[in-house]
């Protein structure tokens, strides 16, 4: 893992970061809202929040408390962090209840649109000498009827050995293992990278005090970030992690699914780790 010093500086600029990126996404994405919807749901928020508040007998100092960290939230810019992490996965949940081929989860905070186009196989954008175990991820992109879907991508990102995502901590070139692969005429795909490492959310802004004051820990499991995609099916947003990694049972972002769990295989020459993993994608 990375020195504290390092680590420190990349949660200090990685909140700013995350909200940009999502002040832009918003940019080009903006859905109508329904008032009636709000209306419904900040109704049943505050309601929600009002019984706790009276269950628990919560005092002025806690109220008082609470007021100063979510001001300090939008200060450190950790809304996306907090909300990513503690409230993302249900709604993962709710959003794909119905999807019938491969798992979704959490985007998370550290996505970048528009990662470098490559080839079926290809290695991802890496510095020379990358830290960590090799791996070659392979599969392929089929629909729920099995047929092959050419002309799918797998976007692909990922935290590198020392759990840093480039464009949100210093130093790692702009693409530095992002990528996204167009997969051959059969749907498959052949990823050169490097197995990531477990990391702790940054902890020197708002949700490292949340994490300190409750008594948590702050890690997450090592995984792969993936979108894949298809014309004319849906889009699958999700994470795949590493059967007997630190964390995967007890993520703090809670968002690690069984079906999601890869069990990669030495190399036959001993040159590193690979694993097989095919993405089933539902009709849109």
């Amino acid at each position: 893992m990375t020195d504290t010093t390092t680590q420190q500086a990349t949660a200090a600029a990685s909140g700013a970061a995350a909200t940009e990126q999502f002040r832009g996404k918003q940019r080009t994405e903006a859905a109508e809202v329904d008032t009636k919807r709000v209306d419904t749901l900040v109704t049943e928020l505050l309601a929600a929040t009002h019984d706790i508040i009276r269950r628990h007998q919560v005092t002025y100092a806690e109220y008082d408390a609470l007021k100063t960290w979510l001001i300090q939230v939008g200060a450190d810019g950790e809304w996306p962090l907090f909300l990513d992490v503690w409230l993302e996965r249900v709604v993962e949940e709710v959003a794909n209840a119905s999807r019938e081929g491969s798992k979704g989860t959490i985007e998370g905070p550290y996505y970048v649109p528009d990662s470098p186009r490559l080839p079926a196989e290809a290695a991802l954008p890496m510095r020379d000498g990358e830290g960590g175990t090799a791996l070659l991820f392979q599969g392929q992109v089929r629909s729920l009827h099995g047929t092959p879907l050419a002309g799918a991508t797998v976007e692909m990102w990922q935290a590198d050995n020392d759990g840093l995502y480039s464009q949100f901590a210093p130093g790692l070139p702009e693409w530095n293992l992002r990528g996204t692969v167009v997969v051959d005429d059969q749907g498959g795909f052949r990823i050169h990278t490097i197995q990531p490492a477990p990391y702790q959310i940054p902890t020197d802004g708002s949700c490292g005090t949340l994490i300190r004051a409750a008594g948590w820990h702050a890690w997450r499991p090592a995984h792969l970030h993936l979108k894949v995609a298809a014309p004319g099916h849906q889009l699958v947003t999700t994470q795949l992690y590493f059967q007997g990694g630190a964390h995967v049972s007890d993520d703090i972002a809670t968002a690690v699914k069984p079906e999601l769990i890869l069990d990669p295989t030495p190399v036959a020459d001993g040159t590193g780790r690979e694993v097989t993993y095919d993405f089933v994608l539902d009709k849109a």
